[in-house]
């Protein structure tokens, strides 16, 4: 056999993987040697700027991205927006539909003698001056309680004191739906005259209470606690409108709207501290304070799996008998892997996307579980228990002192809304938290006003001399 053809068969044992291992091939010259330990270092520079190309890609692909689809997005955000703003425009008014039912059926919450503790005077006196001054006191006193209570809620939480802020806000929700809840259902009782018997209504009060505390501060099904925040706001509404003076209850409206827009938009307000430390630890208001439409514990799903980026060791069984070293086992596993995995792979290492914006979209279409669901989870409407409150007072008041007048009734109840759904708005245009009690707080009370000492004389007047418009 000649040189040539021996060369010839050496080669092509080689290409067919019949070479015993470990041989070497003594027609391999040192360049070839050279080649083969750069190799890797090619691969990686092509998977770089293979990585790099699609990057660039997807970002022209944004830039160029044609008005159809622009005009599909705006769409869908104003359909999400309308989505989430019936979201909380359905149980804002179920809130204020219960106080108000409570106030025109159950007279003990529409005029009550009692004060609150921190409330100095009762305004028992004839003179609209001094009504003023005490009514402007109570306030004072009123607004301080609230200031005390919501620094010492924003230190408790600044300061990672979470013992103490569980079992202060277990406390208040205990007191809610045990105390003011039994005391409710006591009222109920007396106004329609049924009788029922302590044992009774004691297991109605601690199944009610017991649920309640487990709804709020566990978890349990999204509508249950909806219904709990909602009731547990309308009664706290019934206190207030029950305990606090009337000049009292108008000035305090008054005056929360500009306490609102301070402790929200203002750099060193509580509110705004507290929502800013939130967002800078990842984290989300307690629930117990928040009304929601969706439920963040719900999403129990795990992550889509990736493919990993470390090489696999494909041993099995079989991994005892292979004998082989640790660096062979590696070559194996990289070669397993295939060119798209080793394309993501290099991409999350050097911090570029893998794939273009669009072919990452229809891909996140296709997987319906995973992280995306939990960021739509995230994107729930939110509005605050103390929104729904004062809410509340606003209509449960007008209710009472318009003597059940539904002109007053309903121009309250539209102007509040109309007031919300510009909040919203403008919450959709500026990107941050926004107060959402001073415009409806606002409208409310001017249509209140305009309403009660405008438009319903004008009404009587004339319907008394039959005259229509």
């Amino acid at each position: 056999m000649s040189h040539a053809q021996g060369y010839q068969l050496q080669r092509l044992n080689e290409t067919s993987g019949l070479m015993p291992e470990g041989h070497a091939n003594r027609y391999d010259t040192d360049d070839s040697v050279s080649e083969s330990e750069t190799e890797p270092q090619r691969r990686e520079g092509r998977v770089r700027e293979d990585a790099n190309s699609t990057s660039d890609t997807g970002r022209r692909s944004d830039s160029s991205r044609p008005s159809g689809s622009r005009d599909e997005e705006d769409s869908a955000n104003l359909r999400y927006g309308a989505t989430h703003l019936l979201l909380l425009i359905v149980p804002v008014s179920l809130c204020m539909l219960v106080v108000v039912t409570t106030v025109l059926s159950v007279t003990s919450y529409a005029s009550g003698d009692a004060k609150l503790v921190y409330i100095p005077y009762k305004e028992d006196t004839s003179s609209s001056s001094a009504k003023f001054g005490e009514a402007l006191i109570n306030t004072l006193a009123f607004l301080g309680v609230v200031v005390v209570m919501t620094i010492v809620l924003v230190v408790l939480y600044k300061y990672r004191w979470y013992k103490a802020l569980y079992v202060w806000l277990i406390g208040t929700t205990a007191s809610l739906v045990f105390l003011f809840a039994g005391i409710y259902l006591v009222e109920l009782l007396d106004k329609y005259n049924t009788a029922m018997d302590w044992i009774t209504y004691a297991l109605i009060v601690w199944n009610f209470g017991v649920m309640g505390m487990v709804v709020i501060h566990w978890k349990g099904p999204l509508r249950l606690l909806q219904i709990y925040h909602i009731l547990i706001s309308a009664l706290m509404a019934l206190i207030f409108i029950k305990y606090l003076p009337d000049w009292t209850t108008w000035i305090v409206l008054g005056m929360f709207v500009i306490y609102d827009l301070v402790a929200v938009c203002c750099p060193k307000g509580p509110l705004r501290i507290l929502v800013e430390t939130a967002q800078e630890r990842n984290e989300d208001i307690f629930p117990s304070l928040i009304y929601t439409s969706t439920m963040l514990w719900t999403v129990t799903m795990a992550e889509n799996e990736t493919p990993s980026c470390t090489p696999q060791q494909h041993g099995g069984d079989h991994g005892d008998d292979s004998g082989g070293s640790g660096s062979e086992t590696e070559q194996h596993g990289e070669e397993a892997m295939t060119s798209s995995e080793r394309h993501a792979c290099a991409a999350r290492q050097l911090g570029t996307p893998a794939e273009a914006p669009a072919v990452r979209q229809k891909r996140q279409r296709r997987q319906p579980t995973g992280r995306s669901n939990d960021k739509e989870e995230k994107r729930g409407a939110k509005l605050g228990l103390g929104d729904f409150i004062f809410y509340s007072v606003l209509l449960g008041k007008a209710a009472n002192d318009s003597g059940g007048d539904w002109n007053v009734i309903l121009a309250c109840f539209i102007s509040i809304l109309i007031g919300l759904c510009l909040t919203l708005l403008l919450l959709s245009i500026l990107k941050k938290a926004l107060p959402a009690l001073p415009i409806s707080i606002t409208f409310g009370l001017i249509f209140y006003f305009a309403t009660r000492d405008l438009i319903s004389p004008l009404i009587s007047a004339l319907a008394e001399y039959q005259v229509f418009i």
